[in-house]
């Protein structure tokens, strides 16, 4: 172990001038802990922005956590402190022991630290980002072309990596991951997975979703260059690896950002704009060039240092609105008197035309809840300049309508057709997410009505109406299989219902549903405009029946035909967009799936009247059925 003094670096006026303007995409290599040589020597470099400290010292394991050798010097006016600790080993503990104007002293963890100890420890490690050779250039370039993604087929698995597989009650690491989800979400034929947030977090039940490092993978699942191996492979396999990311919010915890240097340094002052009442968390201060900065660098460190393939941002309403969960006088407005946080939306549209600059091809997803506007519309139109919006109205309507027995459904036909109202007012991912069942919400299956039998098949049912509409797919692990407990956290999936034909029959069905989807062009090129879609049969709320086409230029069409009571329906006529004959090309009630195993065989015939064109079906109980021309 050294002890040597810290000694002054130099960092370039370059460097400070970005970093002051906001605009220094590389800033984690210049902040936070680098293997540097320094006259001769090799050792780590240190640096942290602390503009109100008194004094910056270094602590650790290397000085018994007292760091009287080991201050940090300030760098002109940047209040940037920095220093040289040689001999330091990769892998070493370290804190920041920030003494405030008032005298006070706070060990902080590093802002920017690339790797930190396992919770309940919340020190950084000094560690490098350099080493790790990619074989994934084939992959970024085929992303590159597709710019932007919106006509390429998307299923996206949502992943919690602490659950979704466990050993002996402990994690999967990054590696064994590679070795069993890449393999088994390929199996099903998703196009990408998506992590709930992995950058470090000190509390296992917030999910990942309260940050403390940024920059530092969680240590849970091993070292970083563990997930850059999981993404490397991915890509290799052909599949996209999306990251959940929280610039909404952060913990309160002393070691970790908030009063950083004793004052409000990345959080705003106020209570009534700095911190959230729900979450009892403090909200970044967007206004301020060196915050915005740390935000968007750290957007880009995942795209550039890890390769991903998009990012999902969490509970975008708490930005934009200041009243957001607040009574009247708990919060104040903007300069033009209204509700909306200016400065937060700037740092998203900025946030989007840097990392599609960056990054032609990347997906940028917000999960907003309300109606604001142009969130995936371009920033030069007046938009937020995301590429996807969740679409939350049609996941509350959807499931809303398939908990109603079949017998009362007829009266909510409308909870399935609003839907196709706004269908494309943004370019919609469908998610069937973690937030759907937890916190007493039930799992998907537990959710559907009526016995066992009618339970399975309406699951199945919602699975092939969500693929079939409009929108891309997210489904949340578990629901693949008919997961029949609540998610927990704390414990891996029921695999052990593989072992019963039902819920195998479930799975089979999600991926033949993704074969269908990746196979057939009328189901994802034109996913975002009505040229991709026309009703078929809207108006059957007595039979609780509905029908559409989905279409793509120069393309066979899908004829989609779904019966939502257990009913079955012979002679049920149908209009269809095309003669001749019609096969049936796909069967939720087959009994592969576990179904009854009533269907069209032999297909269908096209007939003609006044009308239009039409197909005479049999309509299974609780089904959905696709037709193609041929």
């Amino acid at each position: 172990m050294s002890h040597h003094a810290t000694q002054p670096v130099f960092i370039e006026p370059f460097d400070l001038y970005l970093f002051g303007k906001g605009e220094h995409w590389d800033l984690y290599r210049i902040l936070g802990a680098h293997p540097h040589e320094q006259e001769g020597e090799q050792g780590y470099r240190f640096a942290v922005w602390a503009p109100n400290a008194r004094k910056v010292r270094l602590v650790g394991p290397f000085n018994d956590w007292w760091g009287k050798n080991h201050p940090l010097y300030p760098v002109g006016s940047s209040g940037i402190w920095a220093g040289f600790v040689p001999g330091l080993p990769k892998g070493e503990l370290y804190k920041f022991a920030v003494k405030d104007k008032n005298g006070q002293t706070t060990f902080k963890t590093d802002p920017f630290a690339l790797f930190a100890e396992m919770r309940p420890g919340n020190a950084a490690r000094a560690w490098t980002l350099d080493g790790f050779v990619w074989a994934d250039a084939e992959w970024l370039e085929d992303r590159k072309r597709h710019d932007p993604p919106l006509n390429r087929p998307q299923s996206v698995y949502e992943v919690h990596a602490g659950s979704w597989r466990m050993r002996d009650g402990n994690f999967l690491n990054y590696r064994q991951l590679g070795d069993e989800l890449i393999g088994y979400v390929k199996s099903l034929g998703f196009t990408h997975i998506e992590f709930m947030p992995l950058a470090e977090h000190p509390l296992d039940e917030s999910w990942g979703y309260q940050t403390s490092h940024y920059f530092a993978p969680t240590s849970r699942f091993g070292e970083p260059d563990g997930l850059r191996y999981f993404v490397n492979r991915c890509h290799q396999e052909g599949i996209g690896v999306i990251l959940d990311w929280v610039p909404g919010h952060f913990p309160k915890d002393d070691w970790c950002l908030g009063r950083f240097d004793g004052t409000a340094l990345f959080e705003h002052e106020d209570p009534r704009k700095g911190e959230h009442p729900d979450w009892g968390t403090y909200i970044f201060n967007y206004s301020r060039h060196e915050v915005k900065n740390f935000l968007l660098a750290n957007a880009l460190y995942w795209f550039k240092e890890f390769h991903i393939d998009g990012i999902r941002i969490d509970a975008v309403a708490s930005m934009l609105y200041l009243d957001y969960s607040r009574e009247a006088g708990e919060w104040i407005p903007n300069e033009f008197g209204g509700r909306e946080n200016l400065a937060a939306i700037e740092l998203l549209k900025e946030l989007n035309t840097v990392v599609h600059a960056h990054y032609p091809g990347a997906l940028m997803i917000a999960e907003e809840s309300t109606a604001w506007p142009g969130v995936s519309r371009p920033t030069y139109t007046g938009g937020l300049g995301f590429t996807f919006k969740w679409n939350m109205g049609w996941m509350n309507d959807t499931l809303a309508y398939f908990a109603k027995e079949p017998v009362h459904r007829a009266w909510h036909h409308n909870s399935l057709t609003f839907s196709m109202l706004y269908a494309f007012t943004e370019n919609f991912v469908l998610p069937i997410s973690h937030d759907e069942v937890v916190h007493g919400k039930g799992a998907l299956l537990s959710k559907m009505p009526g016995d066992m039998w009618q339970q399975f098949a309406n699951l199945r049912l919602l699975l092939s109406y969500q693929w079939a509409h409009p929108g891309k797919k997210l489904l949340f692990m578990g629901c693949e299989f008919g997961q029949w407990n609540e998610w927990d956290c704390k414990r891996e999936l029921d695999w052990i219902l593989h072992e019963f034909d039902t819920h195998t029959g479930v799975s089979r069905l999600v991926g033949d549903l993704n074969r269908i989807l990746r196979e057939t062009p009328a189901m994802y090129e034109a996913d975002t405009s009505w040229k991709g879609f026309e009703w078929m049969s809207v108006n059957d709320w007595s039979n609780s029946v509905l029908a559409f086409a989905r279409l793509s230029s120069g393309r066979a069409p899908v004829l989609w035909v779904f019966n939502f009571t257990p009913v079955v329906r012979h002679g049920y006529s149908v209009r269809c967009p095309g003669g001749g004959h019609w096969r049936e090309v796909f069967n939720s009630d087959a009994a592969i799936y576990g179904g009854s195993n009533v269907g069209n065989a032999g297909g269908a015939e096209a007939w003609d009247s006044p009308s239009g064109t039409h197909l005479t079906l049999t309509l299974p109980p609780l089904s959905a059925l696709a037709f193609m021309p041929g």
